[in-house]
């Protein structure tokens, strides 16, 4: 960090060139060229415009500056303007062209010319002045190698503040350089615009400003990462400042006082206190833990290790933890909370509670945030002040979609305003416009059916929020995947192509087989299918077809079918028909033979090839090894787990000695609700790794491996043939319950349910003639296989499972046949 701009930092002067009168810019100072020129002086800072007096066009520019001559002279930099006289040469009152720039100047010598149009408001003004003023305070950098440098060449020295921003010149730009101003000394601020630099640090709402406090002052070994804390306000000038105020502040204070009479900088800044209890037995271990509970509400509250031991005021025997409230006269809390997660979330909960009732913009009439009953609902209350960029997608109506979908490729989001998955899946929908901005060829468009039921009727939207894709000569294509960013991507990814890829040479299947062929799409599948049929397989080659047209957007799917398809099926042992899996990461190609096997059956295939052999469990993943109607050997782990496990226990999946069971791994820090589970199972909660056997589907009892014994093959193989012995005892069993709502007066569905039983008559599907349905598509893009029409008030959330897809059609298709068969 250099010094050398404490030299002007004080002495600023801000001049504006301009020869006409305004009288909305009376606070700035007028000057002739001459005496702007004699007033520069060494070391000091000014920023010069050049104009000619019938020129209309610096008035708006003029205007803006006058409002930012206040905010400037905060931070000692003055704000004048000077007349532009014929009598008087200068370069800068030359040609019109030239006079569209600002030019900054340190002394006589010239530091930067900046467009007019980039300082388009206050905020720009401020922002782009001191960003080159601080230029060497501030590093802005584009790649991720650059802010690696950067804190390896810190460690052991000083902390970094890292801050992304949209943009250069916006409000969360001035205010990231307004505290680089003062605390630049004392801190390496570094800067960025570039999404995919936020996004390789682990942030995932990318289109929102963020703020990093990097403890890299702290790290002595250079191959340890500086700790990150993330600042979770809005990027605003006085939130940073109270943020690095926090960071500035003791991680850990011990106190032997009450409660009560402690003060410290969080409680000025408006955060709460958190007291560990302590005493003299157990002093190591408690302040193990005050200190991790410190780093983890670092920013939004102060920990405190109290010593009860010398404490001459009583606090009641069974509290381990103290909570302090900011506000004056609100008595302490003395809470029993023996997880540091409990501790973690009660402070959160009573924080976020607190920024509800200061919220001036809150509405009176919102849902009880306490007793909401609907998660979803829950969260996008919470979050009903975020502002997305909607712009980037387009709004459809009723007038405007056809010829919206008939023009471009579309994507369309069908979502009901008043809902809150819709609205939840939205912001999922947002982020995926904002990761495909300018390199994407499909159109991003949505419409709400709560003002447009009629085309959402006409389009076969029975659920919603629902997202299909339109294209050109194809029948529209119905996302069935996770409500979610990820998978949402990746299935508008691999829809680029058509499905299944018709590979025409040996040489283009190689290629296929290895990921070459489409290798910018192998990290949205890592798994490619590839169909071997000769010419003559009609039938065959229809049934895959069949299902590739299913799996698409969710595997890549090929075939090949030409007269030397031998030489494919003899170099990988497939007789024919066949299918290839290639497995990208593994680097393995595996044949399954397709005797017999019709589109139902391939799709259960791949969508069994697609899963792994020892998975990471997580909440998306789970329903896809749940179906499998197998007992769960569930390894849980505090981070990543221990190669040497894995080892062992692929070993055993690879001898078949698992082929009954699941074998999976869940990891706490990625999926928290591994730890109520474990809670479930366990009183006291036992050190990890745990490695747990859960018959969920008979029984539920609960199994635990020995916990001194190590995780290695053959006490692994030992235990499970005392478990299939009935030698072992289980820990527990999961009570057979019903998943109900807390709240019954909040189930929503059921009570759909029985507002429709009143009115059946009406879930007759609205029939139609085959010409009807064939004319209607032409139209409307319809599905290929949508004949029913439910009435508006029915629609209702779906959960499909992709293994099911042929099953629920085939039955939907029959049910409406039979029933129309009837009508007419």
């Amino acid at each position: 960090m250099s010094s050398g701009f404490n030299v002007f930092r004080v002495g600023i002067s801000f001049v504006i060139m301009c020869s006409f009168y305004m009288p909305t810019v009376d606070s700035l100072l007028e000057l002739s060229p001459q005496k702007y020129f004699s007033t520069l002086q060494p070391g000091k800072a000014s920023l010069a415009y050049f104009c000619q007096a019938d020129s209309p066009r610096t008035s708006v520019f003029l205007e803006e500056l006058n409002e930012a001559v206040r905010p400037l002279q905060d931070y000692g930099i003055s704000v004048a303007k000077v007349n532009c006289v014929k009598e008087e040469i200068s370069r800068y009152c030359g040609k019109e062209k030239d006079l569209m720039k600002a030019y900054l100047f340190k002394g006589n010598v010239l530091l930067r010319e900046f467009p007019t149009d980039t300082l388009f408001d206050v905020n720009a003004i401020v922002a782009h002045v001191l960003f080159a003023l601080l230029f060497n305070e501030v590093k802005y950098i584009t790649n991720l190698e650059d802010l690696q440098n950067i804190e390896n060449a810190l460690k052991g020295k000083a902390n970094i503040i890292f801050s992304y921003v949209r943009a250069i010149g916006i409000p969360e730009h001035r205010a990231v350089m307004e505290a680089a101003f003062v605390y630049g000394t004392a801190y390496q601020f570094v800067l960025t615009t570039e999404i995919a630099l936020l996004e390789s640090i682990g942030s995932e709402d990318v289109e929102y400003a963020h703020l990093y406090f990097f403890h890299c002052k702290l790290v002595l070994d250079l191959t340890q990462q500086c700790r990150r804390t993330l600042m979770e306000q809005p990027l605003t000038t006085l939130n940073i400042h109270l943020f690095i105020k926090t960071m500035k502040a003791p991680l850990l204070t011990e106190v032997a006082e009450d409660p009560q009479q402690v003060s410290t900088v969080h409680l000025q800044l408006g955060l709460p206190l958190v007291f560990i209890v302590s005493q003299q037995a157990t002093y190591e271990a408690d302040r193990r833990t005050a200190e991790w509970v410190a780093w983890r509400l670092l920013g939004k509250a102060g920990v405190l290790l109290l010593l009860r031991d010398s404490l001459e005021v009583n606090i009641p025997q069974h509290a381990n933890v103290v909570f302090k409230r900011a506000e004056k006269g609100v008595p302490l809390e003395f809470l029993v909370l023996h997880d540091v997660d409990l501790i973690i979330s009660h402070v959160e909960h009573n924080m976020h509670i607190e920024e509800i009732q200061k919220d001036e913009d809150d509405d009176m009439e919102g849902p009880d945030i306490d007793v909401q009953d609907d998660e979803v609902a829950e969260t996008v209350f919470r979050d009903r002040k975020r502002k997305l960029p909607l712009e980037l997608t387009v709004e459809l109506t009723e007038e405007t979609f056809n010829a919206t979908v008939m023009a471009s490729d579309s994507i369309v989001l069908f979502y009901a305003g008043w809902q809150a998955v819709s609205m939840a899946f939205l912001q999922s929908y947002i982020d995926v416009a904002v990761k495909l901005k300018g390199t994407s060829t499909m159109l991003l468009t949505r419409i709400n059916c709560a003002d447009w039921s009629d085309i959402c009727t006409k389009q076969n939207v029975t659920e919603f929020p629902i997202v299909k894709m339109y294209k050109k000569g194809e029948n529209p294509v119905s996302y069935a995947g996770m409500l979610g960013t990820k998978d949402l991507l990746k299935f508008i990814q691999l829809n680029r192509i058509s499905y299944p890829v018709n590979i025409t040479s040996i040489q283009a299947a190689e290629e296929y087989l290895s990921g070459e062929l489409y290798k910018d799409l192998i990290s949205y599948s890592s798994v490619s299918v590839l169909g071997l049929f000769s010419p003559t397989m009609t039938t065959a080659k229809e049934d895959f077809s069949e299902a590739g047209n299913y799996l698409k957007g969710y595997v890549i799917t090929g075939i090949y079918s030409e007269e030397d398809v031998l030489l494919l099926s003899n170099k990988y042992a497939a007789s024919l028909p066949a299918l290839l899996l290639a497995r990208h990461t593994e680097g393995k190609i595996e044949s399954i033979p397709l005797a017999n096997t019709h589109a139902e059956d391939i799709v259960q295939i791949v969508t069994d090839a697609l899963l792994e052999m020892f998975p990471e469990i997580t909440v998306e993943n789970l329903p896809s090894y749940f179906r499998l109607q197998k007992p769960l050997l569930i390894l849980f782990s505090d981070g990543s787990i221990n190669p040497q496990y894995k080892k062992a226990i692929l070993t055993l999946v690879k001898q078949k000695y698992l082929d009954s069971l699941t074998p999976c791994w869940l990891n706490l820090k990625n999926t928290p609700v591994g730890k109520g589970i474990l809670q479930a199972y366990f009183d006291p909660l036992p050190p990890l790794p745990l490695l747990v056997l859960v018959n969920l589907h008979s029984g539920g009892q609960v199994f635990a491996f020995p916990s001194d014994q190590a995780i290695i093959e053959e006490n692994l193989v030992l235990w499970l043939k005392k478990l299939e012995a009935g030698l072992e005892n289980h820990i527990t069993i999961l009570p057979a319950q019903e998943w109900k709502p807390p709240l019954p007066a909040y189930d929503f569905l059921s009570m759909m349910d029985a507002a429709t039983s009143q009115h059946s008559t009406r879930k007759i599907p609205q029939c139609m003639k085959e010409t009807d349905v064939q004319e209607n598509d032409k139209e409307q893009h319809e599905d290929k296989s949508a004949v029913r029409k439910e009435p508006i008030e029915t629609l209702r959330i779906k959960h499909w499972n992709r293994s099911n897809w042929f099953k629920e059609a085939e039955k939907s298709f029959r049910h409406d046949k039979e029933l129309c068969s009837k009508v007419n």
